[in-house]
């Protein structure tokens, strides 16, 4: 699969799983109307789009519009009538519209209602959805080992953690057999305003675990319209993004597509994973990463931002439970 221009989007390795992901990866929260409504039929065409495209990684979660997401992803892959081996799905437990559970019960009964709605025999990736806000030791001690049965099972190829504070995957990983935990996926921590993941990925590497980053604009701060009123953001990140973002427009160049391609520069994250709900944010969204293949990063940019943002560098924000 090639994109428009015949360049094909790059695959990468994620840790030890075999599993190739295309470095951009569909985040499909969006399709839970969670930015507003998006048709079916506008959900099929994007979905549509960005395979064609070369996007081969789709992430959901039961929580994201209150399990719409999934409903929605499900029948959009279905629409695409191509091999299942084509294409490669994440979606979560313990986390729902109506709370946490990370109960060995409860997670067992996720994925059989995760794969109904996604018309799916088994997903790739399972993942504990937002560790933080569980107790770790439960994750480690009974959540994993029920998500290991899963995997005996045939309902899951893979096992996965996510969360905002770093800290919580060396808890886990250290505490869990080796190789039992396949994937990370952390969210705001690899981008032009906070790269501190970047001091986490020897580690990750050396315990063979693939690393997912996701919101690479740090939900909505790296872009032209501004984050969203609820975004945990100090006043001082929140105005220096500000002044970063018009910067770049000042000369005709946006932010977010800068943002992007920063976030993909780092070849030991497998996939930068971002929210789509439009045929055109999966064009820009790709033309991003194959611009920075082809022509490479704009150096000159991206140091005047990283400049505006120094004083606010790596400064990230308490865990909140509106994102991730």
């Amino acid at each position: 699969m090639a994109t428009a221009n015949s360049i094909p989007l790059e695959l990468r390795p994620l840790g030890n799983t075999g599993l190739k992901l295309s470095c951009v990866g569909f985040g499909a929260s969006p399709l839970g109307n969670v930015f507003g409504p998006v048709s079916e039929s506008d959900a099929i065409a994007t979905v549509r789009q960005a395979f064609r495209l070369g996007i081969n990684f789709f992430d959901t979660s039961p929580y994201y519009g209150g399990t719409l997401s999934e409903k929605v992803l499900g029948i959009t892959l279905k629409a695409l009538e191509v091999p299942r081996n084509e294409y490669i799905v994440a979606t979560k437990c313990g986390r729902y519209i109506d709370g946490f559970d990370f109960s060995a019960e409860r997670v067992t009964r996720s994925i059989d209602e995760s794969l109904e709605r996604l018309q799916l025999d088994y997903v790739d990736i399972l993942q504990c959805h937002d560790i933080e806000f569980g107790s770790l030791d439960q994750i480690v001690n009974e959540t994993i080992p029920a998500l290991l049965k899963l995997k005996e099972a045939g309902k899951i190829r893979f096992i996965g953690i996510t969360g905002l504070p770093l800290e919580i995957f060396t808890y886990v990983l250290d505490r869990v057999p080796p190789r039992t935990v396949d994937v990370v996926l952390s969210y705001c921590h690899y981008g032009v305003n906070d790269s501190t993941l970047e001091n986490l990925l020897p580690y990750l590497k050396s315990k063979g675990v693939g690393v997912i980053s996701a919101s690479p604009l740090a939900m909505g701060l790296l872009t032209e319209n501004g984050p969203p009123e609820w975004h945990p953001a100090s006043p001082e990140l929140k105005a220096a993004c500000k002044a970063a973002a018009a910067h770049c427009k000042e000369k005709g160049r946006n932010i977010s597509k800068l943002a992007m391609q920063y976030s993909l520069l780092n070849k030991d994250i497998s996939t930068i994973l971002v929210g789509m709900n439009s045929i055109q944010q999966v064009n820009e969204n790709v033309a991003a990463a194959v611009e920075l293949a082809t022509i490479g990063k704009d150096e000159k940019t991206l140091s005047e931002i990283d400049d505006i943002l120094k004083p606010v560098k790596n400064e990230t924000w308490p865990s909140g439970i509106q994102q991730s």
